[in-house]
């Protein structure tokens, strides 16, 4: 172990980039769909010798060139390992630029190479940062962890935030593991996973006498949390209430046809004549279901100005059945403005088509709802892969609950805001249900809409709250509070989940604190990186 410790350390120019590089690549196999996070054993330790490597620069060297000094070097190494980490766990995003392949296919290498360049500086920051209180021995994986936890909640704040495959989603599997995050969230999850996975291979070759405490501490800790999660799911379940059956409603259009204007109709009927199927293809006629659920922009027009597709809702209906659908909406240019509002929302239906809940978008997607600076850049000729001038508009905030006489309390979350931690609830009043309404179908059979998929499971446990998904063409899901999945439909499968609500439970330690739970952990871990600091100056 010590001669492979020394090897990586050894390694310079090209070879050194590259094996961060593959690194970084290797250790997105830890997330869904394959979940092989003992990867993580031999990838995290190869950025933790890196960074010792980083302290080898001599005084003379680091003055007279400042990208040679330990801490660039350090920071250098760690955007190698990001850029791997994010490129191969994001490359999917190409996916969406194809399907309008004839404008935006040009734009593939810059989409799947620039995002993941830009979020390597996070990593960039926190191993810079790390290289700068570095210090020989067990302290330095705390160090680690400290400056990587740190940078993962700053990637899901800053900018609009994007904490897409926060590395603590590594411990999040199997399901026992996942319970975990009721108490401590993604990103205490995250400061734990660190020496977890780092701790074992860098102190066995580091050798002397502590050279098995690694393995010790990180089997203890994944024992721990398998048996706390294991505990957690042998309490009493969630009871359900037969009364609120639920219909999810999966057409799996192709997103190249979506839009299409001659295609409009076609795909209305469809979601029409899935509402009265039940799973097993049955019809039924929706009856005795007090909810369906269509996926994300389900109608591709305007419902609420389209007077035949509300009467057509109205006839689908039962007495007591409603419908949470998505769709685009417009509001008129404001008194003397030029330019439409368009918002991409949830709308529930009631009987005779009447509209009984709405909720617009709060948190779009970058590039794909909207553009930075929009009027800058479609004035050069550049647009949103929605192609929507202008951009769509964010709805009121805090996020609103949606309540409709005869279902539960809705918490509303349109396609990637059920990715958010501690956000998904905004308001002072907790919902007894999360409906997220997605299209997925952007991105093909590839790992982003598993990724999606867990991420929304992990939401449910940290927030104890049943989740219905409802997804274009997959993955949908009901989700219980605990985050089992109670039925599904996989991508591109056409069809319908029928099921009943379960309930929400007690709102776990997560639920009610949020990420102060986080900033507690990373303090009392900063104590002990400074408690061990103040005593080895102490020995010296």
């Amino acid at each position: 172990m010590k001669a492979f410790a020394k090897s990586i350390i050894d390694l310079s120019g090209w070879r050194r980039w590259a094996v961060l590089a593959l690194g970084g690549a290797a250790s997105v196999l830890a997330m869904a769909p394959f979940f092989a996070w003992p990867l993580l054993f031999v990838t995290l330790p190869i950025l933790v010798w890196q960074i010792d490597a980083s302290q080898r620069v001599s005084p003379a060297v680091g003055k007279a060139r400042w990208w040679h000094r330990p801490a660039m070097r350090a920071a250098l190494a760690g955007w190698w390992f990001g850029f791997g980490y994010f490129f191969a766990g994001l490359f999917w995003i190409g996916e969406a630029f194809l399907v309008e392949a004839d404008k935006f296919a040009v734009l593939i290498p810059f989409a799947v190479t620039l995002m993941p360049a830009g979020l390597a500086l996070f990593w960039a920051g926190a191993t810079g940062l790390a290289a700068v209180a570095w210090a020989p021995g067990p302290i330095r994986i705390v160090t680690l962890a400290l400056a990587l936890s740190g940078a993962e909640w700053v990637r899901g704040h800053v900018f609009t935030g994007f904490p897409w495959n926060v590395l603590g989603y590594a411990l999040t599997w199997p399901l026992p593991m996942m319970q975990t995050t009721a108490f401590l969230g993604i990103y205490g999850l995250t400061l734990v996973a660190v020496p977890v996975f780092a701790a074992p291979v860098v102190l066995w070759a580091d050798g002397g006498r502590r050279r098995g405490l690694g393995i010790l501490a990180a089997a203890t800790t994944i024992c721990m949390l398998a048996a706390a999660g294991a505990y957690r799911l042998a309490s009493e379940d969630p009871p359900t209430d037969a009364s609120v059956r639920i219909r999810v409603v999966q057409p799996s259009v192709p997103q190249r046809e979506k839009w299409r204007p001659e295609n409009q109709g076609r795909i209305f009927r469809d979601h029409l004549d899935l509402s009265e199927q039940s799973g097993g293809g049955a019809t039924d006629g929706a009856s005795g279901f007090a909810l369906i659920v269509w996926p994300e922009a389900a109608m591709p027009f305007l419902p609420l100005n389209t007077p035949e597709a509300l009467a057509a809702i109205g006839r689908l209906l039962p007495q007591g059945t409603h419908l949470a659908a998505g769709a685009l909406r417009v509001e008129p240019p404001a008194r003397g403005g030029t330019r439409r509002r368009i918002f991409n929302s949830l709308m529930i239906f009631g009987q005779e088509g009447r509209l009984e809940g709405l909720y617009d978008k709060i948190h779009l997607v970058p590039f794909g709802e909207y553009l930075p600076f929009q009027s800058t850049l479609e004035a050069i000729g550049l647009e949103q892969l929605t192609r929507i001038r202008g951009g769509f508009d964010i709805g009121i905030a805090p996020r609103p609950l949606l309540e409709v006489a005869g279902l539960p309390s809705i918490g509303p979350l349109i396609c990637y805001e059920a990715i958010f931690p501690a956000a998904v609830i905004q308001g002072s009043e907790r919902p007894k249900v999360l409906i997220n309404v997605t299209n997925d179908g952007w991105f093909g059979q590839t790992a982003g809409p598993h990724q999606h998929l867990h991420q929304a499971r992990v939401r449910a446990v940290e927030e104890g709250l049943p989740i219905i998904r409802a997804a274009n063409n997959g993955i949908s899901a009901v989700i219980d509070a605990r985050g089992r999945i109670l039925g599904s439909l996989g991508l591109d499968v056409r069809g319908t989940i029928d099921s009943t609500l379960t309930s929400a439970i007690a709102p776990p330690l997560y639920a009610r604190y949020g990420d102060w739970i986080f900033l507690l952990l990373f303090a009392v871990a900063g104590c002990i990186r400074l408690a061990a600091r103040v005593r080895a100056e102490g020995s010296n």
